[in-house]
């Protein structure tokens, strides 16, 4: 029986860290990525399914490697920038971050009102109380209980798997399309390959595994069973990008391929299709808004207290991290305010906020595969060869699709 207590043993270690990699991965699937996944499907049919493949792979490296620096050294992404690279290189990228969060923060309310608005509530309703509850949840809560809530708010995302099938869309192409790579000499396309990497591989989330391992004390000794919730929900993140994609593609593309206004058409595409389907597409959609709603400003509160060496935590009270809560509370009603403002461009926003992760995400790679890569920081968890190249060429990857798209739109 001792291979049954071991079994034990190890299943509770998983659960005790289970948390942080996998709401993280989750959460990357927000209003942001949703749209940029359904304009893909919508205006490119399956063509764009082979890029997540390699998407994953970075992804599952990108979060290791912040898992790894985080339980070994016991601190934040941005604070080991700060105390390696100095304060001016700390504000510079902390200033870059802090825009576009904050474009990604506006998405989700943007994600919020559309949803809602499915369901006929105006969006001067949904956003302000929307915003009410994300703020209320991390301010009034605890990092125990708020991590609770966007675990089970992690399985609404089932909603995307399942209005996938009901649409009954070209499975053998799907397929087929996942293992064929397709280039476009087409500037929307290389937009859209630029704003897939970045929403699936974006820069806050590298910031915010860290400070959530570090908060949640996780340390070298769990490190094996915190690796293994990483790449579930890496790949969890990659299959719900899939059947959103398939989904647009067959109830959009495969009747009129055409370019979408926001996340809530391709839900309205779908209901010719399903009455369920439909209200299971845009429940998703609400839901991986107000999630993402509560998580980005989060993260960028973390991010930017840490590199700036002011308190920071969930368990900590207001008057124990202001600067924290201010600046969480600042980034909730910056946010929603610019969603409502009358005429606003959110949908050209959105997708800027997708395509300004991308051209972010290589910067952030290069600060963390040459921090991990430092022995005196972190001894023989070093990174390997294998580590490494992925890294790198990830890293060259997006430089090459950032220009290509910058020297197409010239």
């Amino acid at each position: 029986m001792d291979w049954l207590k071991d079994k034990r043993r190890r299943v509770g270690l998983f659960l005790a860290v289970l948390g942080p990699g996998f709401i993280t991965a989750m959460v990357d699937n927000d209003a942001g990525g949703i749209f940029t996944y359904s304009e893909a499907g919508a205006a490119y049919g399956y063509a764009t399914l082979w890029t997540l493949i390699p998407i994953s792979i970075s992804l599952i490296v990108a979060q290791e490697m912040c898992l790894r620096m985080g339980a070994v050294t016991g601190k934040g992404l941005s604070d080991l920038i700060r105390e390696e690279f100095g304060l001016r290189t700390t504000f510079l990228v902390m200033a870059a971050l802090l825009i576009v969060n904050l474009a990604n923060v506006a998405a989700n309310f943007a994600g919020i009102a559309s949803s809602m608005e499915l369901f006929s509530t105006p969006r001067w309703v949904s956003v302000p109380i929307g915003a009410i509850l994300v703020w209320l949840l991390v301010v009034k809560g605890t990092y125990d209980g708020v991590e609770k809530v966007f675990l089970i708010a992690s399985s609404f995302y089932a909603a995307y798997f399942v209005s996938a099938v009901m649409v009954q869309p070209d499975w053998n192409r799907a397929l087929k399309a996942t293992v064929t790579p397709v280039i476009m000499d087409d500037l929307g396309y290389i937009a859209i390959l630029v704003g897939l990497v970045g929403t699936t591989g974006a820069p806050w989330m590298q910031f915010y595994l860290q400070a959530a391992i570090v908060e949640k004390g996780v340390d070298a000794r769990q490190y094996k069973q915190s690796r293994i919730e990483v790449v579930i929900g890496s790949v969890m993140m990659s299959l719900i990008a899939f059947f959103i994609i398939v989904a647009s593609a067959a109830a959009i593309w495969e009747q009129e391929p055409h370019s979408i206004s926001d996340a809530a058409e391709a839900a309205l595409a779908l209901r010719p299709l399903g009455e369920y389907a439909y209200y299971l597409f845009a429940g998703g959609l609400l839901s991986a808004s107000l999630f993402a709603a509560s998580i980005l400003p989060l993260s960028t509160a973390y991010t930017v207290c840490e590199g700036l060496g002011f308190e920071s935590g969930v368990n900590k009270r207001f008057d124990e991290a202001p600067t924290f809560y201010w600046m969480y509370t600042l980034l909730i009603v910056i946010g929603a305010g610019i969603t409502l403002i009358p005429g606003f461009p959110l949908v050209r926003m959105i997708l800027l906020s997708q395509v300004l992760n991308g051209v972010l995400l290589p910067v952030i790679l290069i600060f963390t595969a040459t921090l991990i890569n430092r022995e005196d920081l972190m001894g023989e968890w070093t990174n390997t060869p294998l580590y490494n190249a992925i890294a790198y060429v990830t890293v060259a990857a997006m430089i090459v699709l950032s220009l290509t798209l910058a020297w197409m739109s010239l």
